[in-house]
């Protein structure tokens, strides 16, 4: 499956999945598709205050697969994951990555752009957010949102419980 591709089905799935999501009273924070072929995994990763538990991600497991019945969003075979953000947490939404300014962070780039990994102090997003803002070493990048595959904290144990985040949480079920 080709970038532009990818990013197209990951945007419809959030849109498809995040009413669902909402009335379990969880937060939607990443949709990410990993594998490919017969290996393929579509990766939801939630939270809530306090911490998601094994039940939310089954809960949500159960209620999505319904929806995945009726409105198969993927050709061909894929698994279903259910998770909690954990220490390497998906920044995806605006808001994040101000609540996440300061950080350590990695982010993957599209297989088109020249450089494709940058490992630095998250800075936020440029004035129309449009970039990723990132310090590496005494550089800093701005990275076309459109052009980035993932960014995820790189937070250390200390940093993880600092922030109040709960241990992680895994639910796979195949839809």
């Amino acid at each position: 499956m080709e970038f532009a591709e990818r990013q197209a089905l990951r945007s419809r799935i959030r849109t498809m999945v995040e009413p669902t999501v909402g009335l379990l009273d969880l937060e939607l924070v990443a949709v990410q598709l990993t594998g490919g072929g017969e290996n393929l995994v579509l990766r939801i990763a939630i939270d809530k205050p306090g911490g998601v538990t094994v039940a939310d991600c089954t809960a949500l497991s159960r209620a999505l697969s319904p929806e995945f019945d009726v409105e198969d969003p993927i050709d061909g075979p894929w698994r279903l994951e259910i998770s909690s953000p954990g220490m390497d947490r998906p920044v995806e939404l605006a808001s994040d990555f101000v609540r996440f300014a300061g950080l350590k962070a990695k982010v993957r780039m599209a297989p088109d752009w020249g450089r494709r990994r940058y490992t630095g102090s998250l800075l936020g997003l440029s004035d129309d957010e449009s970039a990723i803002r990132i310090r590496v070493g005494d550089d800093e990048h701005l990275l076309p949102r459109d052009h980035v595959d993932r960014v995820q904290l790189d937070l250390t144990p200390d940093e993880f419980a600092a922030l109040g985040m709960a241990s992680p949480a895994i639910e796979g079920e195949s839809p």
